[in-house]
């Protein structure tokens, strides 16, 4: 699993494990990732998912020591908060490299050896902001509405194969993500959920071929909303609405 270093990404490593998982953890923190095979009894591979170049040599890093892979969670991510007009253009090609082109990289160079495997998962961790878009967050919002869209795509694709397609769609979660992103939240409501409600959707996602999973359930409400009113749903975006 990518991001597998701290937050969404460790709590989901040690799900997998207590689940029977042998893991691959992918990252960039050697120090984290280390202690976290040491706890888990698994494979570590670091490398910076912004370099998409390295993306095809990562996957036959992968295969030729390991063999297989059964399960590919995509879950590395990086964000950005502010106005779009400040963000530079390496900004931009980082959070849309790492966020969109890494996963759909990853998966596609790993998808011919999944689909050897007799049962296999692949499952992209995407955010609450590619649903309903998020002021201050327009690249972010964006990218994770892209990835939501080729994973659906994806699954139909691959509807009657042994592969199966899976979304997580985390809220806000109690991680360092956001001081990592240069700005944090400061809003008193969505309060945070912790990471390890969402290892637990990814595994429920994984165990229950489940085609996406909400982390609270409650945040389909205002997708559902957006779909169906959408006019109402932007004046109350509008007025309730603002940077995470």
């Amino acid at each position: 699993m990518t991001g597998a270093s701290s937050g969404i990404g460790a709590a989901t490593a040690l799900a997998l494990h207590e689940a029977g998982a042998r893991l691959v953890l992918h990252g960039r923190d050697t120090e984290r990732l280390a202690a976290l095979a040491g706890r888990t009894g698994g494979q570590v591979v670091t490398g910076d998912l912004a370099d998409t170049a390295a993306i095809p040599a990562l996957a036959q890093d992968i295969l030729g020591r390991f063999g297989e892979v059964d399960i590919l969670v995509n879950n590395a991510g990086v964000g950005w908060a502010g106005p779009f007009g400040e963000m530079t253009a390496a900004d931009v090609r980082r959070v849309i490299d790492v966020n969109l082109t890494a996963p759909v990289e990853l998966t596609r160079a790993l998808l011919p050896a999944l689909r050897t495997r007799p049962a296999a998962r692949v499952v992209f961790v995407t955010s609450i902001a590619g649903r309903t878009a998020v002021a201050g967050e327009s690249v972010y919002s964006a990218v994770k509405a892209g990835l939501d869209v080729f994973a659906d795509s994806l699954r139909f694709e691959l509807s009657g194969t042994t592969v199966k397609i899976g979304v997580v769609v985390p809220g806000v979660v109690d991680t360092e993500f956001f001081a990592r992103r240069g700005r944090p939240y400061e809003r008193s409501s969505p309060k945070p959920v912790g990471a390890d409600r969402i290892a637990a959707a990814v595994l429920r996602a994984i165990r229950d071929d489940r085609a996406e999973v909400y982390v609270p359930a409650w945040l389909r409400l205002p997708v559902v909303i957006r779909g169906v009113l959408p006019g109402m749903y932007r004046t109350l975006a509008a007025r309730f609405g603002g940077s995470s």
